[in-house]
């Protein structure tokens, strides 16, 4: 057999190996690491979807194993995101979009057409990803279906992302583009008296931060206008307890396990990610603080139709004093904003709260939503009882849409178009 025919056929078949190895590792990862509950709507697409979030993965840690990608490890994965998920979708009827930058944070803004007479409300939605995933080219068809379908400018604000970029880097870059759009909303037709933000997951948190510091601005400037709602879908609202109800029922049900929760908290805040067991354990809180925090956080609060099971307190752990002095800044309310005090929640604007069964984070908005109507604020709750963590991503995806995430994102328009 000729030397180059024979070397082609062995790449063939070691390249067919690999790919078949790999094909087997992410099935079993699939199905071994993960559970889908009865009751959690479209299992078999979202064992696809895992299914491809652990393909790229895999990819990313090859890739940069072999030294092919530059940066961190996470940044190769993001990349691999990037061109898997982050396609711009067609342009929509009736829609202006601009890439522009705020004070030098980039931005997309989406202007519905022809443009109004009067003055429109204004959105900015805050990207998901765990602030360490995410871009406005992935959030670019949900952004579009809000701004066309409930009438409003919106903003998509590309904030920086760890590794990179720490806490409060994320924070600040939507508290600098929030500024700007309130300063000059006249110049997109936009009421600054009817301005929402808005966020799913990391974003969510990131929305009511942004609404605490916007909050405090107002006593130093009377001229700034309040924020007219704050629109929170499944967001992160704490890092102090990893026990509540949700994290334990759903601590393996994609697209969001406890583990990666911390993981993701970890790596926004200092990137200390090896001390994710000791979070989880609950290692990283003095006893004194624990048993404070127990008045807003504390499983005995969630209502019963959510504690399957029985809810079972978790004994005090011994703190782990290496955790307590890393992590101490996780307790600031701009990192966990359900540590706010009762007097900066009051002034909180009207809220919007979007939680599903079959995510860890669903007692994060069911403690923030209670936070809030004990402190006089309104509160709009929309419950997904077959929903799982980001599903709203996947309200208009072809094959891999789900009639409830199109169902939230409708309902999330109902919300913005009373406003």
């Amino acid at each position: 057999m000729d030397v180059a025919v024979w070397a082609v056929s062995m790449a063939l078949a070691l390249g067919l190996g690999l790919l078949l190895l790999l094909i087997t590792g992410v099935i079993c990862t699939v199905y071994s690491d993960s559970v889908l509950p009865p009751g959690i709507q479209g299992p078999g697409k979202l064992r696809l979807i895992y299914a491809v979030q652990v393909t790229i993965a895999v990819l990313g840690n090859i890739v940069h194993s072999l030294g092919l990608g530059s940066g961190s490890q996470l940044a190769v994965i993001r990349y691999l995101r990037g061109k898997v998920l982050g396609t711009t979708h067609k342009k929509a009827a009736g829609l202006e979009i601009t890439d522009e930058v705020f004070d030098g944070v980039p931005v997309r803004v989406y202007r519905p057409l022809p443009r109004a007479a009067g003055r429109r409300r204004g959105v900015l939605y805050f990207h998901g990803g765990g602030w360490v995933f995410g871009s406005i080219n992935e959030y670019d068809h949900l952004c579009q279906y809000i701004a066309r379908e409930s009438g409003s400018v919106v903003v998509s604000v590309e904030y920086r992302l760890a590794p990179e970029h720490r806490y409060p880097a994320q924070l600040d870059d939507c508290l600098t583009a929030t500024l700007r759009f309130i300063r000059t909303a006249a110049d997109y037709r936009v009421d600054n008296s009817r301005i929402v933000v808005s966020g799913d997951s990391a974003g969510g948190n990131l929305t009511a931060a942004v609404c605490l510091r916007v909050s405090g601005l107002e006593e130093e400037s009377p001229e700034l206008p309040p924020l007219r709602a704050q629109v929170m879908i499944y967001p992160a609202l704490q890092m102090v307890d990893f026990t509540l109800p949700s994290y334990r029922q759903n601590q393996c049900v994609p697209l969001l396990f406890r583990t990666r929760m911390a993981f993701f908290y970890l790596h926004y805040l200092n990137g200390e990610v090896s001390l994710g067991e000791e979070v989880v354990d609950g290692q990283h809180l003095p006893l004194e603080l624990r048993a404070a925090y127990r008045k807003w956080i504390n499983g005995d609060l969630i209502p019963d139709q959510f504690k399957a099971g029985g809810h079972r307190p978790s004994p005090p752990q011994t703190p782990d004093n290496e955790a307590v002095d890393l992590l101490k800044r996780s307790l600031e309310p701009t990192f966990s904003p359900l540590l706010a005090s009762d007097a900066a929640i009051s002034k909180m604007p009207p809220a919007y709260i979007l939680t599903c069964q079959f995510d860890v984070l669903r007692d994060d908005g069911l403690l923030f939503k209670k936070r809030l109507e004990d402190n006089g604020v309104p509160v709009s709750w929309h419950h997904v009882p077959d929903g799982f963590h980001g599903i709203v991503s996947f309200f208009d995806n072809g094959y891999l849409t789900f009639p409830s995430g199109k169902l939230a994102v409708d309902n999330i328009v109902a919300f913005l178009k009373d406003i």
